[in-house]
């Protein structure tokens, strides 16, 4: 049976130092080529934290990585260029997304999200605006779910 090792590293900046190092060390593999394909696996997500579960065969040393994808909050910032989220987001807006960026979100988490289509998909990447203070397209982003809603229901 496989060991496995979960981590969060920051896209790109994998080390061999903790949280790696430590949990690798012990199971024989080169921690090295682990760190390198890692960073090789996650660069795209420079700056985002991303969730990777190592795989190791005790018998060959030898390892898989699982690479996931960045939360949604996460890519939502990225593309509203803020460091991080409204602490007060009823009444603080600290950046705007368009629809297209939250449409591009929601292709990119696939099926790390439980909508059956698309629209499904895009209104749980809207829901995630509300909590962190970023409008969609200029207005509030319950407004925006609101009528993508009623639109649906009109159909």
């Amino acid at each position: 049976m496989a060991d496995e090792v979960s981590v969060l590293v920051e896209g790109g900046k994998a080390s061999a130092g903790p949280p790696l190092g430590p949990a690798l060390g012990p199971l024989g593999v080169n921690v090295g080529q682990v760190v390198a394909q890692i960073n090789e696996q996650t660069k795209q997500f420079a700056g985002m934290r991303v969730p990777v579960v190592v795989r190791v065969d005790p018998a060959t040393r030898s390892f898989t990585l699982s690479v996931g994808r960045p939360p949604v909050a996460a890519l939502l910032l990225k593309e509203a260029k803020k460091e991080k989220g409204s602490g007060k987001p009823k009444t603080e807006i600290v950046g705007d997304v368009s629809l297209d960026a939250v449409k591009k979100i929601a292709e990119a988490k696939g099926d790390d999200l439980h909508g059956r289509s698309i629209e499904e998909k895009m209104n749980q990447v809207i829901g995630s605006c509300v909590s962190l203070g970023v409008t969609v397209g200029g207005e509030d982003p319950r407004a925006v779910l609101a009528r993508r809603l009623a639109e649906r229901g009109a159909r």
